[in-house]
């Protein structure tokens, strides 16, 4: 009998820069469910991939001087590498460049064109650039594009457009019938009364504005829009044809979950469900809009410089690590947030101290106390069976939230176990046991159980943390059909296998020494190894701050900003992104650090005159004492560029 077949996707990352945590958050969420699922028996297809086309790639790449395809190419493989460096295990990465992809989506476009569902038109309305999207006057807000609230320019050119509005109804009955199709429910209240009840306008579904994208096949002067070649990927991965589909899409259509960011849900509950009707193809059974992991309280955002990336994370923490507070810290419902304070105490107190630590005490008293291989003479007590009670409780509610798409209640029932043992490892006392030849069957007793938890532990956490559970299984000498689901069915205590050597699966993170280090690396909004500063701490170089309230001029006014002279520069040993610069602000000589060695040598820097932020609260950093902030901006490449003053200008000058 064929196993139930399981299709899940991630929404398409898009390839205009290089993906921050936030936006990994995603596949590895996505990953977790599949690989649950597999461990379930489902025959499970894992989709992700990149979105490549639209104006922002193309003048994107015209600014870096290549072109679009060259940085498509470089960007989509940023993005898998970083799929990959994560533990991923999607079955397929679509590219919307790829061939076959291309052919679908005109093949697509004609057929919706050929039954009258796409018509030309001129449009004329708001164009929002980095969201690629149009609106109509009443739909501005405050004059700014509604999705991101950034300025809007007036369009007006020649398009292809999809009648919407024929298939509302049918799309509100759908959604009526089918409950489940948008979760959680809060999402789908919000695309039911802000979109479908005012009414839906057709859709712009071709550009003439700019030439990066996939031909129109009968129209030379149009490409098609993201609408129709980014969404149609979910079924040309399957091998989608519309004249002949393939074996994948009648093997594994309609997908059971898309899984996407709640800011494009509207185009996964709205626009795509109408397309598959107009195709006359079955709708995906859920779409699963999850929320966002801010950078403190804002949004993550390269241009406000408050980036984190999930591979710089994992040079400090580790993938298992950088993995476990994504899934632990994004609730349900609400947005999660990051910083690098939270990150290291909750790898400390968890990983660390709880998972880490009742792995490595249990199997070393196994090897201390018995030489690896417990005996076969136990003595049980009551307090054994709260032990397994837990375990059990551990295994449901493990299974039971992360089915329903709540990886951090999943996290919490795992992690209730570990807790658990380690509060039995406390009332058992087994050092006091070993102490004594008459407690030898109880120390047996209670060192197996505690086994039995971490190998209970260790097939929880299999789809959660891979990495983590294949060393649990390891240290185990836990053979593979003790790895299973179906393996932990009941609380055994008697273990027949001999455990390895005992070694540490997270070592603790000295949190002030990595801040500190964190901080001497800074630098400017556009880097993209250590832009996002921890909260509260002063960075050595200016960086875009975080959108906040407005604040008033006398606010604006406390900062005091001077023309500095650069005397002297130099680079600071082991950081390679910073400089020492000693800087003259017409009274006294002062050191400032500045993580710009990337863009800068210090012969470039000396005897130039800069914007000195000469009132900033010092900080250490390399046990160096920084007095000051040099202003640079972000360039187009992400390159920092220091904002030099006129030659000519006394040191100390007021900036104003």
């Amino acid at each position: 009998m064929d196993k139930q077949k399981y299709y899940i996707t991630t929404a398409i990352a898009y390839t205009s820069r290089k993906p921050h945590i936030g936006n990994s958050y995603e596949i590895v969420f996505t990953d977790a469910v599949a690989r649950l699922k597999r461990m379930q028996g489902r025959d499970v297809f894992f989709l992700t991939g990149t979105d490549e086309h639209g104006q922002k790639i193309e003048e994107a790449a015209k600014a870096e001087g290549t072109s679009p395809k060259a940085y498509v190419d470089r960007i989509a493989g940023e993005i898998k590498d970083i799929c990959d460096l994560l533990n991923t295990s999607y079955d397929k990465f679509i590219r919307t460049t790829d061939d076959y992809h291309e052919k679908a989506v005109q093949k697509i476009f004609q057929k919706l064109y050929d039954q009258g569902d796409i018509y030309k038109a001129q449009y004329e309305g708001w164009y929002c650039l980095p969201d690629e999207s149009f609106f109509t006057d009443s739909q501005l807000v405050d004059g700014k594009c509604p999705e991101c609230g950034r300025e809007v320019q007036k369009a007006s050119e020649e398009a292809y457009f999809f009648k919407m509005s024929k298939y509302q109804k049918q799309l509100e009955d759908h959604i009526e019938k089918h409950p489940g199709f948008i979760f959680p429910e809060s999402r789908k209240k919000e695309m039911v009364n802000n979109f479908l009840k005012p009414g839906l306008q057709d859709l712009c579904v071709s550009r003439s504005s700019f030439k990066w994208g996939v031909p129109v096949p009968f129209d030379e002067n149009h490409v098609i829009y993201v609408w129709i070649d980014a969404l149609s990927n979910y079924i040309t991965a399957l091998d989608y044809d519309v004249d002949n589909p393939g074996e994948l899409y009648k093997k594994y259509w309609p997908a059971e979950t898309h899984v996407i960011g709640k800011d494009i849900l509207r185009f996964h509950t709205i626009y795509w469900p109408i397309l598959l009707m107009a195709l006359g193809e079955p709708l995906p059974e859920s779409v699963f809009g999850h929320p966002w992991m801010l950078s403190g309280e804002d949004k993550m955002s390269k241009s406000r410089g408050n980036t984190i990336y999930a591979d710089d994370l994992a040079k400090l923490i580790g993938v298992d690590g950088v993995r476990y507070y994504m899934l632990a810290e994004m609730p349900y419902a609400n947005d999660g947030t990051i910083t690098y304070e939270r990150v290291f105490e909750r790898y400390n107190s968890d990983l660390a101290n709880t998972l880490g630590n009742l792995v490595n005490r249990s199997i070393a008293m196994t090897q201390k106390y018995f030489g690896g291989t417990l005996p076969a003479a136990r003595k049980a007590e009551p307090i054994d069976g709260e032990l397994a009670a837990a375990a059990i409780a551990a295994r449901d509610g493990m299974i039971e939230k992360l089915d329903a798409f709540r990886a951090a209640d999943a996290i919490d029932a795992m992690m209730g176990l570990a807790k658990r043992a380690n509060k039995y490892i406390d009332e058992t006392a087994p050092w006091q046991l070993g102490k004594d030849e008459a407690q030898k069957d109880r120390l047996a007793s209670v060192l197996a159980g505690l086994l039995e938890a971490i190998r209970f532990l260790g097939v929880l956490l299999t789809p959660l943390l891979p990495e983590t559970a294949e060393r649990i299984f390891g240290q185990l000498n836990c053979p593979p059909e003790h790895q299973t689901l179906a393996s932990i069915g009941a609380f055994s205590s008697a273990p027949a296998f001999t455990v390895g050597k005992p070694e540490p699966l997270f070592a603790r993170l000295d949190t002030e020494k990595l801040i500190e280090e964190l901080l001497a690396g800074s630098g400017p909004a556009g880097e993209t190894e250590t832009a996002a500063k921890p909260e509260g701490m002063a960075a050595a170089t200016a960086c875009a701050p975080p959108e906040k309230a407005e604040i008033t001029y006398d606010d604006f006014m406390k900062t005091k900003l001077v023309c500095g002279e650069i005397r002297a520069c130099e680079k600071v040993e082991k950081a390679d992104k910073l400089l020492k610069l000693t800087v003259f602000d017409g009274e006294r000589e002062r050191t400032v650090l500045s993580g710009i060695a990337m863009w800068y040598t210090p012969e470039a820097l000396t005897g130039k005159k800069i914007v000195l932020v000469a009132n900033l609260k010092p900080a250490k950093m390399r046990g160096i004492m920084s007095e000051g902030m040099l202003l640079a901006a972000d360039g187009p490449d992400g390159a920092a560029k220091v904002i030099f003053l006129p030659e000519d200008l006394p040191a100390g000058s007021s900036v104003h």
